[in-house]
């Protein structure tokens, strides 16, 4: 009984949703950036380990990731690369596509960095064909590039699949579809931890960072009107994490500690991407959300590990150095034996296992937590 009972409801979602149109940084990348020329990659081992077939992906993660979570809670395929569709001469965009891209932040200037080639990691020879070398080969300058797709440029992408859709389905066919689609948004992370790497001494909650936040959102505002303008009406807005305890910036401590200035940026980002989609719904009356504070849930497993099945949450599982987060995961790091017990997989990003525990309370749980409705609720307006 149970069992009929949990597959009608992934059938009435299904039919509720037909898409899911994935925005967002690493959190939810399923392989964007293995195709640019970048350092920031995870299309090798120890990466994928746990996923089906246990080969590395492109996701920053053991196994799924968030993208892939929410997918399956909504009884379909996760939404595929842009980059992987984009190349087909008869790319299918009806059944969702994903701009997440692993550097991605609200900011233009967040991993944008213009990057010398020898900085520059190729997996495949192939990605240089379309570069402009210039001579020589140690030292060797390669045409600027972005080191991810950048949310704005994630958007442009994005308003190439609205006219593509209009055109194979008609303007008001893509609208209806476009309206019962989940559009999922994990932005803002890497802005906070790239100013808190760059403010160390910086206090929590002092006028600057308040300022930095402030113009994130400014950014952010726009961004999510330009989504609207483009067909969005049911909005998942994944929160920025308590970035200030993942590995990378607990290692920065001498006494391992959270950084407090990262995590009252976080706060004050969710609460105020909180109160510019709570505008946008006065203003557009057919405009739904769900926003999840990914700061509050995940403080849960960081303050209480055991209570939420985790024996550690400070370090990394995959790494080098003090607490794993020294030097990335990559193919000569160590790697811990029950990834599932680990709240972080490498020094920014959270294991498999936490990635699910998280979207289960997104899509079933309630305010605090998420509001002010849940991914369930929102899948079937």
């Amino acid at each position: 009984m149970a069992a009929s009972s949990f597959l009608a409801t992934v059938a009435v979602a299904a039919s509720a949703v037909p898409a899911v149109y994935v925005f967002g940084d690493s959190l939810a990348d399923v392989g964007n950036n293995n195709y640019l020329v970048t350092v920031l990659k995870a299309d090798f081992s120890h990466n994928g380990m746990d996923y089906p077939g246990g080969k590395a992906t492109g996701r920053f993660s053991n196994g799924k990731n968030s993208a892939d979570f929410i997918a399956e809670k909504l009884g379909l395929a996760t939404s595929p690369p842009y980059l992987a569709l984009s190349s087909s001469s008869n790319a299918n965009y009806a059944n969702g596509v994903s701009f997440a891209s692993g550097g991605a932040g609200v900011s233009n200037a967040t991993n944008t960095v213009r990057t010398p080639f020898h900085l520059i990691c190729l997996s495949k020879p192939t990605q240089i064909s379309k570069q402009t070398l210039i001579s020589g080969t140690y030292g060797a300058m390669i045409e600027p590039q972005d080191l991810c797709i950048t949310f704005d440029k994630q958007i442009e992408y994005y308003s190439g699949v609205y006219a593509s859709l209009a055109r194979s389905l008609g303007q008001a066919q893509s609208d209806s579809h476009l309206a019962k689609s989940i559009f999922a948004i994990t932005i803002g992370s890497n802005d906070i931890i790239h100013y808190a790497k760059a403010n160390t001494g910086a206090g929590a909650g002092d006028g600057p960072s308040q300022q930095f936040v402030e113009t994130l959102i400014q950014s952010l505002t726009g961004q999510l009107q330009s989504l609207y303008n483009l067909g969005a009406r049911k909005v998942l807005f994944l929160g920025t994490g308590p970035v200030g305890c993942t590995p990378s910036l607990r290692e920065l401590s001498s006494t391992k500690d959270c950084s407090a200035l990262a995590n009252a940026m976080a706060v004050q980002y969710n609460k105020a991407a909180e109160a510019v989609l709570s505008g946008m719904t006065a203003q557009h009356q057919d405009l739904h959300y769900a926003l999840f504070d990914s700061s509050a849930a995940l403080l849960r497993y960081i303050d209480q590990p055991a209570a939420y099945g985790f024996a550690e949450a400070e370090a990394a599982c995959c790494g080098l150095g003090d607490m794993h987060a020294k030097i990335a995961c990559t193919p000569l790091s160590a790697y811990c034996a029950n990834r599932s017990d680990h709240v972080f997989w490498d020094f920014y990003h959270p294991t498999e296992a936490t990635a699910q525990k998280l979207t289960n309370t997104a899509f079933d749980g309630s305010a605090p937590f998420i509001f002010p409705i849940n991914i369930r609720q929102l899948s079937a307006l």
